[in-house]
Protein backbone atom coordinates (compact mmCIF):
# COMPACT_ATOMS: atom_id res chain seq x y z
CA UNK A 1 0.00 0.00 0.00
CA UNK A 2 1.53 3.30 -1.05
CA UNK A 3 0.27 5.50 1.79
CA UNK A 4 -2.28 3.97 4.16
CA UNK A 5 -5.20 1.55 3.78
CA UNK A 6 -7.54 4.14 5.28
CA UNK A 7 -6.81 6.80 2.66
CA UNK A 8 -6.37 5.07 -0.66
CA UNK A 9 -4.90 7.00 -3.58
CA UNK A 10 -7.94 9.24 -4.17
CA UNK A 11 -8.25 10.01 -0.49
CA UNK A 12 -4.57 10.87 -0.25
CA UNK A 13 -4.86 13.34 -3.13
CA UNK A 14 -7.58 15.18 -1.19
CA UNK A 15 -5.58 15.13 2.05
CA UNK A 16 -2.48 16.32 0.22
CA UNK A 17 -4.32 19.32 -1.25
CA UNK A 18 -5.61 20.23 2.18
CA UNK A 19 -2.20 19.89 3.85
CA UNK A 20 -0.59 21.93 1.09
CA UNK A 21 -2.90 24.89 1.56
CA UNK A 22 -1.48 28.23 2.61
CA UNK A 23 -3.26 28.16 5.97
CA UNK A 24 -1.86 24.78 6.99
CA UNK A 25 1.59 25.73 5.74
CA UNK A 26 1.54 28.89 7.85
CA UNK A 27 0.41 27.00 10.95
CA UNK A 28 3.17 24.42 10.46
CA UNK A 29 5.96 27.01 10.36
CA UNK A 30 8.85 27.20 10.76
CA UNK A 31 9.44 23.46 10.21
CA UNK A 32 6.84 22.82 7.51
CA UNK A 33 4.08 20.25 7.12
CA UNK A 34 6.38 17.40 6.11
CA UNK A 35 8.22 17.62 9.42
CA UNK A 36 5.03 16.77 11.31
CA UNK A 37 3.82 14.19 8.80
CA UNK A 38 7.15 12.41 9.24
CA UNK A 39 6.42 11.95 12.93
CA UNK A 40 3.39 9.84 11.93
CA UNK A 41 5.07 7.96 9.08
CA UNK A 42 8.45 8.59 7.38
CA UNK A 43 6.73 7.89 4.05
CA UNK A 44 4.23 10.72 4.36
CA UNK A 45 4.93 13.96 2.50
CA UNK A 46 2.81 16.64 0.86
CA UNK A 47 4.77 16.62 -2.39
CA UNK A 48 7.93 14.54 -2.05
CA UNK A 49 8.12 11.01 -3.43
CA UNK A 50 9.39 8.78 -0.66
CA UNK A 51 9.81 5.02 -0.88
CA UNK A 52 10.46 2.28 1.64
CA UNK A 53 12.78 -0.63 0.90
CA UNK A 54 10.75 -3.86 1.02
CA UNK A 55 13.36 -6.20 -0.44
CA UNK A 56 17.12 -6.42 -0.94
CA UNK A 57 18.92 -8.87 -3.25
CA UNK A 58 22.56 -9.30 -4.24
CA UNK A 59 22.40 -10.92 -7.68
CA UNK A 60 26.14 -10.52 -8.26
CA UNK A 61 29.06 -9.80 -5.97
CA UNK A 62 29.17 -6.20 -7.15
CA UNK A 63 25.53 -5.20 -7.30
CA UNK A 64 22.53 -4.61 -5.08
CA UNK A 65 18.88 -4.76 -6.14
CA UNK A 66 16.24 -2.93 -4.12
CA UNK A 67 12.49 -3.42 -4.24
CA UNK A 68 10.85 -0.12 -3.27
CA UNK A 69 7.28 0.79 -2.36
CA UNK A 70 6.69 4.51 -3.13
CA UNK A 71 4.19 6.70 -1.36
CA UNK A 72 1.07 8.14 -2.98
CA UNK A 73 2.97 10.98 -4.66
CA UNK A 74 4.57 8.53 -7.12
CA UNK A 75 3.15 8.96 -10.64
CA UNK A 76 4.54 5.74 -12.10
CA UNK A 77 7.26 4.96 -14.64
CA UNK A 78 7.51 3.65 -18.17
CA UNK A 79 9.95 0.80 -18.91
CA UNK A 80 13.40 2.25 -19.59
CA UNK A 81 13.04 5.42 -17.51
CA UNK A 82 15.21 6.42 -14.54
CA UNK A 83 14.80 8.13 -11.18
CA UNK A 84 17.05 10.29 -9.04
CA UNK A 85 17.34 8.47 -5.71
CA UNK A 86 18.43 10.37 -2.62
CA UNK A 87 19.52 8.84 0.67
CA UNK A 88 20.93 10.45 3.80
CA UNK A 89 24.52 9.41 4.54
CA UNK A 90 26.27 10.84 7.60
CA UNK A 91 23.73 13.65 7.77
CA UNK A 92 24.12 14.66 4.11
CA UNK A 93 21.55 13.91 1.41
CA UNK A 94 23.30 12.19 -1.53
CA UNK A 95 21.64 11.76 -4.93
CA UNK A 96 22.31 9.35 -7.80
CA UNK A 97 20.43 8.32 -10.94
CA UNK A 98 19.20 4.73 -11.30
CA UNK A 99 17.12 3.06 -14.00
CA UNK A 100 13.80 1.61 -12.90
CA UNK A 101 14.19 -2.06 -13.81
CA UNK A 102 10.72 -3.13 -12.66
CA UNK A 103 7.57 -1.06 -13.32
CA UNK A 104 3.85 -1.65 -13.28
CA UNK A 105 3.93 -4.41 -10.67
CA UNK A 106 0.64 -5.54 -9.19
CA UNK A 107 1.86 -4.90 -5.64
CA UNK A 108 2.84 -1.28 -6.44
CA UNK A 109 6.58 -1.81 -5.96
CA UNK A 110 9.38 -0.77 -8.28
CA UNK A 111 12.93 -2.09 -8.61
CA UNK A 112 16.32 -0.46 -9.01
CA UNK A 113 19.71 -2.15 -9.34
CA UNK A 114 23.00 -0.42 -8.54
CA UNK A 115 26.39 -1.62 -9.68
CA UNK A 116 28.63 -0.98 -6.69
CA UNK A 117 31.61 1.30 -7.16
CA UNK A 118 34.12 0.56 -4.35
CA UNK A 119 35.04 4.24 -4.29
CA UNK A 120 31.44 5.40 -4.63
CA UNK A 121 29.32 6.86 -1.86
CA UNK A 122 25.71 5.97 -2.62
CA UNK A 123 26.09 2.58 -4.33
CA UNK A 124 28.46 1.33 -1.64
CA UNK A 125 26.13 2.60 1.10
CA UNK A 126 23.15 0.82 -0.47
CA UNK A 127 25.07 -2.45 -0.79
CA UNK A 128 26.35 -2.36 2.77
CA UNK A 129 23.44 -0.75 4.64
CA UNK A 130 20.20 -1.05 2.67
CA UNK A 131 17.68 -3.05 4.69
CA UNK A 132 13.92 -3.52 4.72
CA UNK A 133 12.39 -0.38 6.21
CA UNK A 134 14.99 2.09 4.90
CA UNK A 135 13.24 5.16 3.46
CA UNK A 136 14.71 6.92 0.42
CA UNK A 137 13.57 9.91 -1.64
CA UNK A 138 12.83 9.62 -5.36
CA UNK A 139 12.24 11.99 -8.21
CA UNK A 140 9.41 11.29 -10.60
CA UNK A 141 10.50 9.03 -13.45
CA UNK A 142 12.40 10.71 -16.28
CA UNK A 143 13.98 9.82 -19.60
CA UNK A 144 13.08 9.03 -23.23
CA UNK A 145 14.73 5.59 -23.44
CA UNK A 146 11.25 4.07 -23.74
CA UNK A 147 9.09 1.98 -26.05
CA UNK A 148 7.02 3.80 -28.69
CA UNK A 149 3.21 3.51 -28.82
CA UNK A 150 3.54 1.25 -31.88
CA UNK A 151 6.41 -1.22 -31.52
CA UNK A 152 7.80 -2.63 -34.79
CA UNK A 153 8.08 -6.34 -35.47
CA UNK A 154 11.69 -6.67 -34.28
CA UNK A 155 13.32 -5.09 -31.22
CA UNK A 156 17.08 -5.39 -30.74
CA UNK A 157 18.43 -4.86 -27.21
CA UNK A 158 22.18 -4.43 -26.65
CA UNK A 159 23.71 -3.89 -23.22
CA UNK A 160 27.01 -4.11 -21.43
CA UNK A 161 27.78 -4.33 -17.71
CA UNK A 162 25.32 -2.40 -15.55
CA UNK A 163 23.72 -1.03 -18.72
CA UNK A 164 21.59 -4.15 -18.61
CA UNK A 165 19.24 -2.46 -16.11
CA UNK A 166 17.17 -0.18 -18.41
CA UNK A 167 17.36 -2.75 -21.22
CA UNK A 168 16.00 -5.41 -18.87
CA UNK A 169 13.17 -3.04 -18.04
CA UNK A 170 12.33 -2.76 -21.74
CA UNK A 171 12.37 -6.55 -22.14
CA UNK A 172 10.07 -7.00 -19.16
CA UNK A 173 7.78 -4.31 -20.54
CA UNK A 174 7.56 -5.94 -23.96
CA UNK A 175 6.71 -9.33 -22.49
CA UNK A 176 4.21 -7.86 -20.03
CA UNK A 177 2.27 -6.18 -22.85
CA UNK A 178 2.14 -9.43 -24.81
CA UNK A 179 4.46 -8.33 -27.61
CA UNK A 180 4.41 -10.91 -30.42
CA UNK A 181 7.38 -9.70 -32.44
CA UNK A 182 11.01 -10.82 -32.41
CA UNK A 183 13.32 -9.75 -29.58
CA UNK A 184 17.08 -10.13 -29.86
CA UNK A 185 19.13 -9.45 -26.71
CA UNK A 186 22.94 -9.10 -26.86
CA UNK A 187 24.74 -8.62 -23.56
CA UNK A 188 28.45 -8.04 -22.88
CA UNK A 189 30.00 -8.93 -19.53
CA UNK A 190 33.41 -9.97 -18.23
CA UNK A 191 32.21 -13.38 -17.01
CA UNK A 192 28.88 -15.20 -16.40
CA UNK A 193 28.94 -14.26 -12.72
CA UNK A 194 28.82 -10.58 -13.68
CA UNK A 195 25.44 -10.81 -15.47
CA UNK A 196 22.98 -9.27 -13.01
CA UNK A 197 19.78 -10.86 -14.34
CA UNK A 198 21.31 -14.08 -15.67
CA UNK A 199 18.87 -16.53 -14.02
CA UNK A 200 15.80 -14.52 -15.01
CA UNK A 201 17.06 -14.13 -18.58
CA UNK A 202 17.65 -17.88 -18.84
CA UNK A 203 14.07 -18.54 -17.76
CA UNK A 204 12.67 -15.95 -20.17
CA UNK A 205 14.77 -17.35 -23.02
CA UNK A 206 13.43 -20.84 -22.40
CA UNK A 207 9.82 -19.68 -22.14
CA UNK A 208 9.79 -17.35 -25.18
CA UNK A 209 10.68 -18.89 -28.54
CA UNK A 210 10.73 -15.46 -30.21
CA UNK A 211 13.46 -14.23 -27.83
CA UNK A 212 17.08 -14.73 -28.94
CA UNK A 213 19.65 -14.30 -26.17
CA UNK A 214 23.38 -14.04 -26.88
CA UNK A 215 26.22 -13.32 -24.45
CA UNK A 216 29.80 -12.27 -24.99
CA UNK A 217 32.13 -12.78 -22.03
CA UNK A 218 35.07 -10.50 -22.72
CA UNK A 219 37.17 -12.13 -20.00
CA UNK A 220 36.45 -15.71 -21.11
CA UNK A 221 36.83 -16.15 -24.88
CA UNK A 222 34.74 -19.02 -26.16
CA UNK A 223 32.41 -19.11 -23.15
CA UNK A 224 29.54 -17.24 -24.81
CA UNK A 225 27.66 -17.40 -28.08
CA UNK A 226 29.65 -14.31 -29.12
CA UNK A 227 33.30 -13.42 -28.55
CA UNK A 228 34.99 -10.12 -27.79
CA UNK A 229 33.63 -6.60 -27.85
CA UNK A 230 30.69 -5.53 -29.98
CA UNK A 231 31.30 -5.51 -33.74
CA UNK A 232 29.31 -5.93 -36.93
CA UNK A 233 29.83 -9.71 -37.08
CA UNK A 234 27.87 -10.10 -33.84
CA UNK A 235 24.74 -8.88 -35.61
CA UNK A 236 24.54 -12.22 -37.43
CA UNK A 237 22.38 -13.34 -34.47
CA UNK A 238 19.96 -10.50 -35.33
CA UNK A 239 19.14 -10.93 -39.04
CA UNK A 240 17.31 -7.91 -40.37
CA UNK A 241 18.73 -5.66 -37.63
CA UNK A 242 18.51 -2.65 -39.96
CA UNK A 243 14.72 -2.83 -39.75
CA UNK A 244 14.65 -3.35 -35.97
CA UNK A 245 14.19 -0.69 -33.33
CA UNK A 246 17.46 -0.90 -31.37
CA UNK A 247 18.24 0.15 -27.80
CA UNK A 248 21.82 0.30 -26.47
CA UNK A 249 23.13 0.99 -22.97
CA UNK A 250 26.50 0.21 -21.42
CA UNK A 251 30.11 1.39 -21.45
CA UNK A 252 30.92 4.37 -23.68
CA UNK A 253 32.98 2.17 -26.01
CA UNK A 254 29.97 -0.08 -26.67
CA UNK A 255 27.60 2.81 -27.30
CA UNK A 256 30.10 4.63 -29.51
CA UNK A 257 30.70 1.49 -31.58
CA UNK A 258 26.98 0.91 -32.06
CA UNK A 259 26.40 4.56 -32.90
CA UNK A 260 29.14 4.54 -35.51
CA UNK A 261 27.86 1.31 -37.11
CA UNK A 262 24.25 2.50 -37.30
CA UNK A 263 25.38 5.88 -38.68
CA UNK A 264 27.51 4.16 -41.33
CA UNK A 265 24.51 2.10 -42.39
CA UNK A 266 22.29 5.20 -42.57
CA UNK A 267 19.87 3.92 -39.92
CA UNK A 268 20.84 6.10 -36.95
CA UNK A 269 17.18 7.11 -36.56
CA UNK A 270 16.39 3.53 -35.48
CA UNK A 271 18.91 3.56 -32.62
CA UNK A 272 18.26 4.80 -29.08
CA UNK A 273 21.16 5.15 -26.65
CA UNK A 274 21.03 5.62 -22.86
CA UNK A 275 24.24 6.99 -21.36
CA UNK A 276 25.02 6.46 -17.66
CA UNK A 277 28.23 8.43 -17.93
CA UNK A 278 29.01 11.63 -19.72
CA UNK A 279 31.44 11.73 -22.63
CA UNK A 280 32.95 15.17 -22.31
CA UNK A 281 34.18 17.12 -25.32
CA UNK A 282 37.35 19.14 -25.00
CA UNK A 283 36.63 22.44 -23.20
CA UNK A 284 36.90 25.66 -25.13
CA UNK A 285 39.96 26.97 -23.29
CA UNK A 286 43.46 25.55 -23.52
CA UNK A 287 44.33 23.67 -20.28
CA UNK A 288 46.90 25.48 -18.16
CA UNK A 289 45.98 29.00 -19.30
CA UNK A 290 43.95 29.82 -16.20
CA UNK A 291 43.40 29.09 -12.54
CA UNK A 292 40.40 27.78 -10.65
CA UNK A 293 39.99 29.45 -7.26
CA UNK A 294 37.81 27.90 -4.56
CA UNK A 295 36.98 30.95 -2.45
CA UNK A 296 35.62 29.42 0.77
CA UNK A 297 38.32 26.78 1.07
CA UNK A 298 41.10 29.14 0.03
CA UNK A 299 42.48 26.68 -2.54
CA UNK A 300 43.67 27.42 -6.08
CA UNK A 301 44.58 24.96 -8.85
CA UNK A 302 45.88 25.34 -12.37
CA UNK A 303 43.16 24.52 -14.91
CA UNK A 304 43.83 21.07 -16.41
CA UNK A 305 40.91 21.02 -18.86
CA UNK A 306 38.59 18.79 -16.87
CA UNK A 307 35.18 19.74 -15.49
CA UNK A 308 34.95 21.95 -12.41
CA UNK A 309 33.69 18.99 -10.36
CA UNK A 310 36.71 16.85 -11.25
CA UNK A 311 39.12 19.71 -10.58
CA UNK A 312 37.48 20.45 -7.22
CA UNK A 313 37.81 16.79 -6.22
CA UNK A 314 41.44 16.75 -7.38
CA UNK A 315 42.01 19.75 -5.09
CA UNK A 316 40.78 17.72 -2.11
CA UNK A 317 37.28 19.22 -1.97
CA UNK A 318 34.15 17.12 -1.73
CA UNK A 319 31.31 19.16 -3.26
CA UNK A 320 27.83 17.68 -3.17
CA UNK A 321 27.05 15.90 -6.44
CA UNK A 322 24.83 13.20 -7.87
CA UNK A 323 24.58 11.94 -11.43
CA UNK A 324 27.79 13.53 -12.80
CA UNK A 325 26.04 14.03 -16.15
CA UNK A 326 24.02 17.24 -15.80
CA UNK A 327 20.71 15.67 -14.81
CA UNK A 328 20.19 15.96 -11.06
CA UNK A 329 21.59 19.49 -10.40
CA UNK A 330 23.01 18.36 -7.04
CA UNK A 331 26.39 19.97 -7.81
CA UNK A 332 25.06 23.45 -8.61
CA UNK A 333 27.39 26.12 -7.16
CA UNK A 334 27.78 29.89 -7.43
CA UNK A 335 30.38 31.11 -9.93
CA UNK A 336 31.56 34.38 -8.41
CA UNK A 337 33.99 35.45 -11.14
CA UNK A 338 35.41 34.41 -14.50
CA UNK A 339 33.97 32.59 -17.50
CA UNK A 340 32.87 28.98 -17.92
CA UNK A 341 31.84 26.76 -20.80
CA UNK A 342 28.97 24.24 -20.71
CA UNK A 343 30.59 21.10 -22.14
CA UNK A 344 27.36 19.75 -23.65
CA UNK A 345 26.07 22.87 -25.40
CA UNK A 346 29.32 24.80 -25.84
CA UNK A 347 27.71 27.92 -24.38
CA UNK A 348 30.12 30.30 -22.65
CA UNK A 349 28.94 32.47 -19.76
CA UNK A 350 30.73 35.07 -17.65
CA UNK A 351 27.92 36.43 -15.46
CA UNK A 352 29.10 36.93 -11.85
CA UNK A 353 26.88 35.30 -9.25
CA UNK A 354 25.31 32.77 -11.60
CA UNK A 355 24.78 29.18 -10.51
CA UNK A 356 26.61 26.54 -12.55
CA UNK A 357 26.56 22.75 -12.64
CA UNK A 358 30.07 21.63 -11.75
CA UNK A 359 29.81 18.26 -13.51
CA UNK A 360 29.09 19.69 -16.98
CA UNK A 361 31.01 22.98 -16.78
CA UNK A 362 34.68 23.68 -17.54
CA UNK A 363 36.75 26.84 -17.02
CA UNK A 364 37.53 29.38 -19.72
CA UNK A 365 40.55 31.15 -18.23
CA UNK A 366 40.46 32.19 -14.56
CA UNK A 367 37.38 31.14 -12.58
CA UNK A 368 36.34 31.62 -8.95
CA UNK A 369 33.75 29.40 -7.28
CA UNK A 370 31.96 29.63 -3.95
CA UNK A 371 33.48 26.39 -2.64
Amino acid sequence: MAVTPAFGRAGWRYVRRMLGSGVVTALAGPHGVDRYLGLVSPLWSVGEVRAVVVGVAHRTARSVTLSLRPNGNWEGARPGQFVRLAVEIDGVRRTRCFSVAGTGRADGTIEITAKVNPAGTVSRYLKEHARRGLVVVLSQAEGEFVLPPAVPGHVLLISGGSGITPVMSLLRGLLAQGYHGRITFLHYAFAPGDVIYRDELAALDEANPRLTLAYSYTGLPGAGRLDGRFRREHLAVAPGYADALTYVCGPASLMDAAGALWAADGIADRLLIERFTLALPVPGSTPGTGEVRFARSGRTVRDDGRTLLEQAEAAGLRPEHGCRMGVCHSCTTVQSAGAVRHVLTGAVSAEPGQRVQLCVTAPCGDVELDL
